[in-house]
């Protein structure tokens, strides 16, 4: 690989890095946002509604031109349509300025759905545009690491922005700020977008499209493990979002640890990091290992991913001795991982059962039990998406695209999903009707338990799909 596909490559890491370190942050401008303007927490749930909502939207009107011109990426290449996406999600980021300017709530949410909508673009063009970034055998490496730059920023994203909003890189220092705070934040990341798009532009790479024939009709929900999954990757994306998005309210609480704001990202940052751990886990099976060197890994990796999260919380100056308390919890995921034999259907049905078991002690119990049973569930979220999007487009053939493509929208879940969680929070009306009972921060939580009731389903029932149609579902590596 050539100098200028290797600054390409770490341009796109630094892209994944990107949409890591907005989606986990989310979690702390929910808290900031609701403590500035006084909301109640299903209104600043919107926060995650307006970025969610983007994928949706943008992948919707991605998905239509398709349908009725073509694909646009074949006239104007992979390259094109990255730069596009990052412009676009650099003037969402400077539009937090005139929002904080005017002191508007509903102008920050434009804002960050705008930022949204430059990431749903990305998302589509970068995966394929890693591959072609060197030989399309070693392509799953390239988006392994990629994707490691992802988990990377879901777990430090919390702690650098918190420290922006707040002011101290101490976290047990409280701080009464403003709306103003965004400013710098989102500075930064509208200059690091525009650099972005400066090294690719200057980049010499070939011109890269799609050769796959367009379908202009929906076939592909012709499968059903392509309609069940879509509603799959609802549940999924929508459970990962409000666990960590609701902790602002759940850490507050005075039987789960009474905290201020200004402490939140500790445990937002371990709630991410778990995802980390499981994603760096998973990216094990790229490797050509012998089954001893592999059965260690397995153990090692999620260690010192363990260790990289206190790391980056020591430094920051939190007092990260309640972590000790997650040790049983990682090792049950260590066995998990060993359980599932990386096949995806038996992988999504433990998983999701252990969530289920770990959410409902977090119900019944207070203090740390409680808090940890409901951070954990990150690492068992964590392997649950490359599951779902496997086994959904398996059998698809010429469908597969457009599959994958519909799949992309139901990313909608991380809008919709915390919004209802927000909502049980405060017990508010809808649409004049108290359809929703005020269950309170900590009982919310039996929202998830709904979420990955679905998500066992679909790992048990895609089997009988798959036997259906002469296929073996466990016989489909998840990568």
């Amino acid at each position: 690989m050539n100098k200028s596909r290797h600054s390409a490559l770490a341009v796109l890491i630094i892209i994944y890095f990107f949409w890591g370190f907005v989606a986990a942050s989310n979690d702390i401008l929910t808290s900031h946002f609701k403590d500035i303007f006084h909301l109640k927490q299903y209104r600043a749930q919107l926060v995650e509604f307006a970025f969610y909502i983007a994928y949706f939207s943008g992948s919707l009107i991605y998905f239509a031109f398709t349908m009725l011109k073509g694909d646009i990426l074949n006239r104007f290449g992979y390259k094109k349509g990255l730069i596009a996406g990052l412009l676009i999600s650099a003037t969402g980021a400077l539009c937090f300025i005139p929002a904080a300017n005017l002191n508007s709530y509903p102008l920050l949410l434009i804002s960050l759905f705008i930022v949204g909508l430059g990431f749903t673009l990305q998302q589509i063009v970068a995966n394929p545009y890693v591959i072609a970034l060197g030989d399309p055998s070693t392509g799953s490496h390239r988006l392994n690491l990629t994707g490691g730059g992802n988990s990377f920023g879901t777990t430090i994203g919390p702690v650098l922005l918190s420290f922006a909003l707040y002011g101290s890189i101490k976290s047990s220092v409280a701080v009464q700020s403003s709306v103003d705070s965004i400013k710098v934040p989102a500075i930064i990341l509208c200059c690091m977008l525009l650099l972005s798009v400066a090294v690719l532009s200057f980049s010499k790479l070939p011109s890269v499209t799609r050769e796959e024939h367009t379908e202009k009709n929906l076939g592909a929900l012709r499968y059903p493990q392509l309609v069940l999954g879509m509603i799959a990757i609802f549940f999924y994306v929508g459970v990962e979002v409000t666990i960590g998005s609701n902790l602002n309210v759940l850490l507050k609480l005075k039987e789960i640890k009474d905290i201020p704001g200004s402490q939140i990202s500790t445990f937002v940052s371990l709630y991410w990091g778990g995802l980390m751990i499981g994603r760096w886990r998973g990216a094990i099976s790229v490797f050509n290992l012998t089954p001893l060197k592999r059965k260690v890994l397995m153990i090692v990796v999620p260690l010192a991913g363990f260790a990289v999260i206190c790391c980056v919380n020591l430094i920051r100056g939190s007092d990260i001795t309640d972590y000790i308390f997650y040790l049983p919890f990682l090792a049950l995921a260590i066995i998990a991982f060993f359980l599932g034999q990386e096949k995806p259907a038996k992988t999504l049905l433990l998983f999701s059962s252990i969530a289920i078991c770990l959410i409902l002690m977090g119900l019944i119990s207070m203090g740390d039990l409680a808090l940890f049973s409901f951070v954990s569930a990150g690492l068992f979220c964590s392997v649950m998406w490359p599951c779902i999007f496997t086994l959904a487009t398996t059998g698809l053939g010429k469908y597969t695209n457009q599959g994958s493509s519909l799949l992309i929208m139901m990313i909608l879940g991380g809008a919709v999903i915390p919004l209802i969680q927000g909502r049980l929070v405060d017990g508010v009306p809808l649409f004049g009707l108290y359809i929703f009972p005020k269950l309170g921060a900590h009982y919310s939580y039996i929202v998830p338990v709904f979420c990955f009731g679905y998500l066992a389903f679909y790992g048990w029932r895609v089997k009988h799909i798959f036997r259906k149609q002469g296929l073996t579902a466990d016989a489909i590596i998840s990568e």
